[in-house]
């Protein structure tokens, strides 16, 4: 257009909400390496048959891409009520679970719903940077909670927070992401009672990661219990982060209030027909999961017996440490990127992460960390 001229705008430049500037979008900077273990992600593909059958299912849906998809994604949540029910323990229905485009979608949403401008909700940090961010861009106010100088939730000092900032929400991460350890049911529900006693209070269980877990879900724990919410998703055991499904079970009153809150059709018809192909072969992808589970112990005992400190882990992931000095866990990231291998720097000091891989990845972060310790004690 004559007379338009090019101007650098910046994003503080455009009239953005005040809570909003100087802060920058979440991601974990991704390298092209031989080998990478920094996203949590699952390692191993979808078997060929899942892979069939989701082109089965989604070639379904796609003769009637005409039309809206089922709003309430019915037959999915009945579906993943039943893969809860028969895994965690506890009987829930259609009407206690509801599902979205991620658990970041299902956080979103309950932010949407319990939280919000004039209303703040509660972490235990080092935890899912995600809480917080949702929080900020659903207008809720954001409490950085208190844990031990060992990753557990300070339950006195926990309570004692709740107690004085009165949050309309409460995020419990368990197995906690990035430091790996799992909560207690006891936590849970002395957090859920305090929480209750200043005023009532959602809170809600993050669960993403439960299904590499030790222990057992703490989904029996929403019995009697209307303002506890457990949230899911399928982007890590079920080997499907492509997908973007998360999942919650609740009281069916949540699942009533969150449909306030929800865009309309907001699962595609697509994103519903792979869901419930990968949940037909919920055992195969279960499979998957002990493999890893036992190369994540794996992990746990080589770096200890290298003389890493390391986090008790109930996830896919391990913490591993502790790097004295300024600056030494990233110059430790960069010297085992340098030997082809990506792990996660994520700002918890001193310590670095590693997802468990294959065996044939999880052999080439151990090699070159025994090399790392060779050339330090030389």
């Amino acid at each position: 257009m004559e007379g338009a001229h090019h101007v650098n705008v910046r994003i503080d430049d455009l009239p953005v909400r005040d809570e909003l500037r100087g802060k920058s979008p979440y991601g974990a900077p991704q390298l092209d390496v031989p080998v990478r273990l920094n996203t949590n992600e699952n390692p191993y593909p979808l078997p060929e048959p899942l892979v069939e059958r989701i082109a089965e299912r989604v070639r379904e849906a796609a003769r009637d891409l005409n039309r809206y998809p089922d709003r309430d994604a019915v037959e999915l949540r009945t579906e993943l009520a039943r893969y809860l029910t028969r895994t965690a323990g506890h009987e829930v229905a259609l009407a206690n679970v509801w599902a979205a485009n991620g658990s970041n979608e299902v956080i979103q949403q309950l932010l949407q719903t319990f939280g919000g401008p004039g209303r703040t909700a509660i972490g235990f940090e080092p935890s899912y940077s995600m809480h917080g961010l949702i929080a900020r861009g659903t207008g809720t106010g954001w409490i950085s909670g208190p844990r031990h100088d060992d990753f557990t939730i300070d339950v006195a000092a926990a309570t004692e927070a709740i107690a004085e900032h009165r949050p309309d929400v409460v995020f419990i991460t368990t197995p906690n992401n990035p430091t790996g350890n799992a909560v207690s049911a006891e936590t849970v529900l002395a957090l859920y009672d305090a929480a209750q006693a200043a005023k009532p209070s959602m809170v809600v269980i993050d669960e993403a990661y439960v299904e590499f877990s030790h222990g057992d879900s703490l989904l029996p724990l929403i019995e009697g219990r209307p303002n506890l919410v457990v949230s899911r998703t399928m982007s890590k055991a079920f080997g499907a982060a492509g997908l973007r499904l998360g999942y919650l079970a609740a009281d069916p009153a949540v699942v009533d209030a969150v449909q306030l809150v929800r865009l309309p059709y907001h699962l595609s018809a697509v994103t519903q027909a792979t869901a419930l192909a990968a949940l037909e072969h919920t055992d195969t992808l279960l499979g998957y999961v002990e493999q890893l589970k036992a190369e994540r112990d794996r992990l746990v005992t080589e770096l200890r017996a290298l003389g890493y400190e390391v986090t008790d882990s109930d996830a896919n992931f391990v913490q591993f440490g502790r790097f004295d000095g300024e600056g030494a866990a990233h110059a430790v990231w960069q010297r085992i990127l340098d030997r082809g291998v990506l792990v996660r720097d994520n700002g918890v000091p001193g310590w670095l992460r590693v997802s468990a891989g294959t065996p044939a990845e999880n052999d080439a972060f151990l090699d070159a960390v025994r090399e790392l310790k060779k050339e330090q004690s030389a």
